[in-house]
């Protein structure tokens, strides 16, 4: 009979998922209600040392960044909009550590969730570092006491999602130049904020801290404003973000930094040649990459491309047999959470041989700014730019009545049909609330509706929804 060291030290599942964020705490959710014996090996470590789950969307990226966000733009309108309501509020002031800790209690609320429906549906945890070693074995290096295990399994999840990028020329030391996760925990308001980056992780970042009061400054490399969305909502995103008080300098590329006693200066390059830039603290936001790297031995022969994403085909295959890899280290779609997600109850069922694909090009993407933007389908330009015929509905939200009651009236709805067939083929919004309307614009391209479809679908009044309603009418009127 073995002794209990030996059964610790080696594991076998059906199910094994490699990373606890989004993507692989949906993944080994759905193995484990389809009946599968499932581990989950992750080295997301709380302040404490303890095994958390959620990856860095829940700890250290999205979830943190809403929370703040709505702390800020409550305090932002207790100071400025307010007196408009006939309400008179004085001597406002914000606690940054109070407002950090809030951030916080929803992030554990949130981990609490997920560890509940793991012991829900006896997932077992691993707190470890996973080394992928062939295409049925895992070995894991233990956080808490260094040990080295191995856990074999009939199927391996790789989701270890991704990290932030750094720049050579602005190393980050988390106290004077940040990272995009340590942005999320500055204990005192800086006077003067720069961010290198104006994607989207930047203007979120951004956002909050500017209607926190902060003085910011952003850096973009790139000549152009947000080429994800339309380039109606670009512009429109621009003129709302400068309005705001945002500092957008486009075409600046960052050549070195350099920490001083009065904070950190930046140096860049214009088109008009040196400029330099002083500020408090300097986050950098230039994106993220795959987490990816020690994820697998050389011996196990896992392709990878030149930038460090998994190799999968369509169905989040690897080149091994019986590994799969979903989340931000593929190359399918952006990296989003709720694409992540989908992806580890696709491979699941794929698993159990009772999946449905995934319909890619029905993806929302949000950036939850103040006001928020967001998307789905294709943008005006690159349909333009295949040559398809289409027609263009656009409404202001200032022209609906809810906006005008909320006092956000900044924004619009741009609706894109097929000039022949009318179906819908991208919906992009940027205003109140756009995260929650972009999804009737997903069901209605998810089930091929018209612009005379939504026409025909009754909106209540007033609401912002109308919005997309009174696009909609836009293009059916100009037939």
């Amino acid at each position: 009979m073995p002794n209990k060291s030996a059964k610790a030290a080696h594991q076998e599942f059906d199910v094994v998922v490699v990373g606890a964020g989004p993507a692989g705490v949906a993944c080994a959710v759905r193995s484990a209600q389809l009946g599968f014996t499932t581990a989950c090996i992750d080295n997301w470590s709380d302040e404490h040392g303890q095994s958390s789950l959620g990856g860095a969307f829940l700890n250290a990226g999205t979830v943190a960044t809403l929370a703040l966000l709505e702390s800020a733009k409550l305090f932002y309108t207790l100071q400025h909009d307010i007196n408009k309501h006939g309400i008179q509020a004085e001597q406002i002031t914000v606690d940054i550590p109070k407002l950090i800790k809030r951030k916080d209690n929803i992030v554990e609320s949130l981990r609490k969730n997920a560890a509940d429906l793991f012991k829900k549906h006896h997932i077992k945890l691993i707190h470890g570092k996973a080394k992928l070693c062939n295409e049925r074995l895992i070995e894991v290096s233990s956080v808490e006491n260094l040990s080295v295990s191995r856990v074999e399994a009939k199927h391996i999840v790789l989701a270890t999602g991704s990290l932030p990028c750094q720049l050579a020329c602005a190393p980050t030391d988390n106290d004077t130049i940040l990272d995009s996760a340590t942005a999320l925990n500055i204990q005192s308001l800086p006077r003067r904020l720069a961010i290198i980056g104006a994607g989207v992780i930047g203007l979120e970042l951004a956002s909050i801290w500017n209607r926190l009061g902060s003085k910011i400054t952003l850096l973009e490399a790139q000549d152009t404003f947000l080429n994800l969305p339309d380039h109606i909502i670009s512009r429109e995103a621009y003129r709302i973000f400068s309005a705001q008080g945002l500092d957008l300098r486009l075409g600046a590329r960052v050549i070195a930094t350099k920490k001083t006693s009065q904070g950190i200066t930046v140096e860049y390059l214009t088109n008009e040649g040196p400029q330099t830039l002083h500020a408090d603290k300097l986050i950098v936001a230039t994106g993220r990459k795959p987490n990816t790297e020690g994820l697998a031995a050389p011996e196990a022969n896992l392709l990878l491309d030149e930038n460090g994403y998994v190799h999968v085909d369509n169905n989040c295959r690897t080149n091994l047999p019986g590994v799969y890899a979903i989340g931000d280290i593929t190359v399918l779609g952006p990296m989003l959470a709720h694409k992540g997600m989908e992806e580890g109850v696709f491979v699941a069922e794929q698993i159990a041989d009772t999946h449905n694909p995934i319909n890619f090009d029905r993806l929302p993407s949000v950036i939850f700014t103040d006001p928020e933007i967001a998307w789905v389908g294709q943008t005006e330009q690159a349909l333009r730019a295949v040559g398809e015929p289409i027609k263009i509905g656009t409404y202001f939200l200032r022209d609906t009545a809810k906006a005008l009651t909320l006092g956000k009236s900044d924004g619009l709805v741009k609706i894109i049909s097929h000039s022949e067939s009318d179906t819908i083929l991208g919906v992009h919004i940027i205003g109140p609330q756009a995260a929650e309307l972009i999804a009737e614009a997903v069901l209605a391209m998810e089930f091929s509706a018209s612009s005379e479809d939504l026409v025909r679908t009754i909106h209540a009044y007033p609401t912002l929804s109308e919005g997309l309603h009174h696009a909609a009418q836009t293009i059916v009127n100009s037939k």
